[in-house]
């Protein structure tokens, strides 16, 4: 190992001595530089170099060569020329040949390449040993494409050979022939070998389109240069004589005879038909990448969506014609799914085109109109809950302009979302009578009815949902228990008498016996909030509450909602019933972990300032913790910390020991100290 690091830096004398002799690096500089990269070296060979190890190698050669170029800029900044003596002020063009004299006599050397060659060979090296990664291969690419060296096609075919399989590789390649080597030829060629390694990748396929595109507008710009584009320069009939007759000096005759309006014409058609032969071809090449696309993927609706999105972003002649046979593709194989009549009557709101002239709102409504009659028919045809969704939430973009999804076109201030309200009343009634009600769109419509103030109806409904369909959807008793609450509180002076009280307890303890612990838990808490003050109704609640915890088992939710008791009966009767109640409720099958650590944290506060039986039971709760959770290491820590902080030095020991052999790892609590 020694003798090849000797080699490499043996290799590298020749450049020093360049750095030197040009006065870039004093010997000093040079000796720290030869010190580090030994010692870089020595870890690139040892048995198992890591990824870092090369990563930092480069780092530190990068900011070495910018060190370089920034000391060579300076000296010939700096250098006098040979005539600054005789000419003391010259005008700008000698000031441009003393620069180029300067420049020729600083000629490129070995030391001008020598670290871009070295940090090559490193990256080389570096995958060479990690092959599969993609991110240095990157690396790797990125830099000779920017320090523009030959190298990058060598290193191109290294990553596709041996990753074959990775899109943005052939992406990469092929935006690189395009873009720097300019050879559309070899671009092609790469992306159609792409596509057959990776026939369902979305991203070739739009990636390819857009190249192909790209071209085709690369052409055109070519044809305008040259005036071979006759759409663009040809001018109207009535203007065009006119024109001409305005400009003769900038028409000479390449002939005495004159050439009459036929052979004008005749060249004219002639020109039209070669660009519409041109503008054929190119309609035929983006048709073929779009059925190859469609036969690869038949089942992706994003992929149609990105090459309608790209059809209508570029000016493309006969291009209508293309778009019309996406949009029919995608109906005849999509019109089962939901998202495509969502996407399609969104769709409507952004076309352009305006046959009847309308401005303003006319031409809102007229979209809003279009885009409503296809979500009736996706009604008609998919009556299902997601459609049903899906409508809705269209209506709320449309009349909401404050939502994060909000359509921006109807943020006009002309625009009345009033006008509307009934629509979206009609969406969800239609939902209801058809079955496709679910939890979250009968939320969305009590809080629609709640918004337009009808309470009353909002109530109504609610109960009628929970009583019905919904009876298990806990967010909507959710709803109509706050809106209970809500009515009662802003009923009077005396808000809560005994018989609003007894109701809302009846409609608490409906739900929170039916529906389990994992469910109703902001209900929980909802409840025991409400009646905190009401001990005859909140002890009701607690008989409820164990038997829905025995069931709950040793799960978050009921945890947080048994912590919630032991804290009210903390807070209202002392210490000494909260120990009854959580004994209670560690009784349980199953006691959640989050349970006795809240319990623990109770005692050891206790215990902490002085309580002896607080300690006592403290530890208590640690080793039935510890019979239910014995891998735990974090609650063994919390033991130990415990005997430490208000133990005993045997009492620490013993639970150390303790934690040395039930837990496998002998490293997960510290050695104590004595």
């Amino acid at each position: 190992m020694a003798d090849a690091v000797q080699y490499r830096l043996e290799r590298m004398t020749d450049e020093l001595d360049d750095l030197e002799r040009r006065g870039l690096f004093n010997r000093a500089e040079l000796a720290d530089v030869v010190r580090r990269r030994r010692d870089f070296e020595f870890r690139l060979r040892r048995r198992s170099p890591l990824r870092q190890d090369f990563l930092d190698y480069i780092a530190y050669e990068l900011r070495l060569d910018s060190l370089r170029n920034l000391r060579k800029r300076a000296i010939i900044r700096d250098a006098p020329s040979e005539s600054d003596d005789d000419h003391g002020s010259a005008d700008e063009e000698g000031t441009k040949k003393k620069r180029k004299r300067r420049n020729k006599k600083w000629k490129k050397s070995i030391s001008d390449v020598a670290g871009v060659l070295r940090i090559l060979d490193i990256y080389r090296m570096a995958t060479v040993r990690f092959k599969g990664d993609l991110d240095l291969w990157f690396r790797y690419l990125e830099f000779c494409r920017g320090k523009r060296h030959g190298r990058m096609k060598q290193v191109l075919a290294q990553a596709i050979r041996f990753h074959p399989k990775v899109p943005g590789l052939w992406i990469y390649a092929a935006a690189w022939e395009f873009d720097q080597n300019l050879n559309v030829a070899a671009a092609r060629a790469l992306m159609q070998s792409g596509l057959r390694s990776c026939p369902q990748s979305e991203d070739m396929w739009i990636e390819y389109l857009r190249m192909e595109l790209t071209y085709l507008n690369k052409l055109k710009a070519r044809k305008v240069a040259l005036g071979e584009d006759v759409k663009t320069l040809q001018k109207s009939d009535n203007d065009a004589g006119k024109w001409k007759d305005e400009n003769k000096e900038l028409f000479m005759p390449l002939n005495e005879q004159d050439d009459g309006p036929e052979d004008s014409k005749r060249a004219g058609d002639a020109l039209e038909e070669k660009e519409d032969m041109f503008w054929r071809q190119g309609l035929l090449i983006i048709q073929t990448i779009y059925h190859g696309a469609v036969e690869a993927l038949p089942s992706s609706l994003t992929l149609r969506k990105k090459f309608l999105e790209i059809l209508n972003s570029v000016d493309l002649a006969h291009s209508d014609e293309l778009k019309i046979e996406v949009l029919d593709d995608v109906k005849k194989d999509f019109s089962h799914c939901e998202d495509y009549w969502d996407w399609f009557a969104r769709l409507q709101l952004t076309d352009l085109n305006n046959p009847n002239g309308l401005k303003g709102k006319d031409a809102l409504s007229n979209k809003l109109n279009k885009s409503i009659q296809v979500y009736d028919e996706a009604v008609r045809r998919l009556p299902t809950s997601k459609m049903y969704s899906l409508y809705a939430k269209f209506w709320m973009d449309v009349l909401y302009p404050d939502r994060e999804d909000s359509i921006a076109s109807f943020q006009n201030p002309e625009f009345d979302a009033s006008e509307f309200t009934s629509s979206i009343l009609n969406v969800y009634e239609s939902a209801e009578s058809c079955g496709c009600l679910t939890e979250d769109l009968a939320c969305q419509y009590v809080s629609f009815c709640l918004k337009l103030e009808r309470l009353e109806e909002a109530k109504n409904l609610a109960e009628k949902l929970c009583n019905g369909p919904l009876s298990d959807a806990a967010n909507l008793w959710s709803l109509r228990a706050s809106m209970e609450i809500n009515s009662v509180a802003t009923a009077g002076s005396t808000p809560f008498s005994k018989e609003k009280l007894s109701c809302l307890f009846d409609l608490f303890n409906t739900v929170l016996s039916k529906l389990p612990v994992t469910q109703t838990e902001g209900l929980w808490h909802m409840a025991m909030k409400l009646f905190s003050n009401e001990k005859i109704y909140f002890e009701k609640l607690v008989k409820c509450a164990m038997l829905s915890l025995s069931l709950a088992g040793g799960n978050d939710s009921g945890a947080s909602v048994a912590s919630a008791i032991i804290g009210w009966y903390l807070q209202r009767d002392g210490m000494k019933q909260a120990r009854k109640m959580y004994k209670r409720l560690l009784a349980l099958p199953r006691p959640s972990l989050k349970l006795f650590q809240y319990c623990i944290e109770l005692e050891a506060n206790l215990a902490s300032l002085g309580d002896n039986s607080a300690l006592a039971n403290a530890r208590k709760l640690y080793d039935s913790a510890i019979d239910y959770y014995p891998q735990e290491r974090e609650v063994w820590r919390n033991y130990y910390n415990l005997e430490l902080k208000v133990g005993t030095s045997e009492t620490a020991n013993a639970v150390y020991w303790r934690a040395r052999k039930v837990l496998s790892d002998s490293t997960a609590l510290t050695a104590p100290s004595c």
